[in-house]
This record gives C-alpha cells, structure tokens and sequence, in this order.
C-alpha cells in the first residue's frame, strides 16, 4: 500500500486513539538515523520472499499455539511472519521465522536470537516506542529494515508498507508485495489478549481498542486471498 492510500486510515486511527503525530515523527526520524549504520535487507529481497508465495501470518492471540500444533504441515511448506511477541511461540515450538514484525514491545530477546539466525526484522517507530528503539535496535545484528505508520519519504531507511498494529501491519506487507495466498493463526478478536502479548504490560482497554482497528484494516483486505487458519 502506498503512502496516499494509508495516509487517510492513519489520520481516522490518530484521532481514535489520540495519538501524536509529532511523536510518531521524532520516533522515524530517530530510527533512521539507528539505521544508517546497521545492515539493511534491499527491498527486493523482501519483495523476493514474499511474492506469489503462501504466507503464514502469525499473531500473538491465545489460539496461536494450538493452530501452531493443527497446522505444522502447512507453516513448514509457507513463508512465516510473525508479529512481535508471536515471535516467542515459534522459538518454543523450534519455528524460525523468515520475517520479524515488531514494534519491540514483545520479548525482545527471541526477536534478537532469531534474526541473529537468519529472520529478517521490520522495526517500526511509533510516539510509544521511543524509548525501546534506543534501547534494542542496536543489538539486532542481522538484517533488518525500519517501518513507520507516518509519511516515509523524508527517510532513507524507513518504509511504509500500510498496516497499523504489528499483525496488520505483517498482513498488509505480505499483501503489498503480493503475496499468492496469506493464513493467519493467532488472530483472534473476541476480547482476550493472548500471553504473547505480554497482557500484565498492556493497558487493556488500549489493547482492545487498537485490536478492533487491526481486524477493521484486515477486513479491508479481506477480498484479497487471505484465510483465517
């Protein structure tokens, strides 16, 4: 998705959840500059990976685990996303996952183990972030590629693929580069947060409501070839 289509999305998702452009903007900028020195992955060898490929998406719900266990068949044969804190369940379950989105506010650590084992990471910088992107991005020492939810054409490092929560945004990357079929485990919208998000971390009544804009900004690509699994 191109910025001038994601531009309205992000400007309703501002005014619902009350957010801060200008802190959104001081977290790009300052993850770009992270990422001048760092090894980046080309965007066509993200493109590569993903495209007219199955891809697994996985989200951090309380369901993830045992669609992990029904489904093991399907996620060794497909291309794994696997948003922030979802990235914990595939190391316990001896999945490395090919693509890492995260915001950094899951178990860091299994995010830095895997991509120092070949996962490629997409780190984005949000107004909440600041603090974790000075913190961690450092410590990746594998590829990686910076994301922003803002408009990423004053940034050499940084991109916007569309998508605003760390699994939208795997669903909208993996669709943006045009992927032939994407599953989704761990997506689950009924009110529970899943361990894998870290809910003692969490304002819940946050959670909840950015959980409702992650399945509205699904359900937007919904008439792409995307199956809940």
């Amino acid at each position: 998705m191109l910025y001038k289509k994601w531009k309205p999305f992000y400007e309703k998702i501002v005014n619902d959840l009350s957010l801060n452009f200008k802190q959104d903007a001081d977290a790009a900028f300052l993850l770009d500059s992270i990422l001048e020195n760092k090894e980046k992955i080309e965007i066509k060898g993200l493109e590569n990976l993903i495209k007219n490929k199955e891809i697994v998406v996985f989200g951090a719900g309380h369901s993830l685990e045992k669609s992990i266990e029904h489904n093991r068949k399907k996620i060794d044969s497909s291309i794994k996303i696997v948003a922030d804190g979802a990235t914990s369940a595939l190391i316990k379950n001896n999945i490395q996952p090919d693509i890492i989105v995260t915001d950094l506010d899951g178990f860091v650590p299994d995010q830095i183990k895997a991509n120092s084992k070949g996962s490629i990471v997409l780190i984005h910088a949000h107004g909440n972030n600041i603090d974790s992107l000075e913190e961690y991005v450092e410590k990746f020492e594998g590829e990686i590629i910076g994301t922003t939810q803002i408009n990423p054409s004053n940034f050499k490092n940084i991109y916007n693929f569309g998508g605003f929560t760390d699994g939208d945004r795997a669903v909208f990357l993996a669709e943006h580069f045009k992927a032939k079929k994407i599953f989704l485990m761990g997506f689950d919208f009924n009110g529970e947060i899943g361990k894998y998000s870290l809910p003692k971390n969490k304002d819940k009544k946050l959670k909840l409501k950015k959980l409702k804009w992650c399945r509205y900004l699904i359900d937007y690509l919904s008439n792409k070839n995307i199956y809940y699994l």
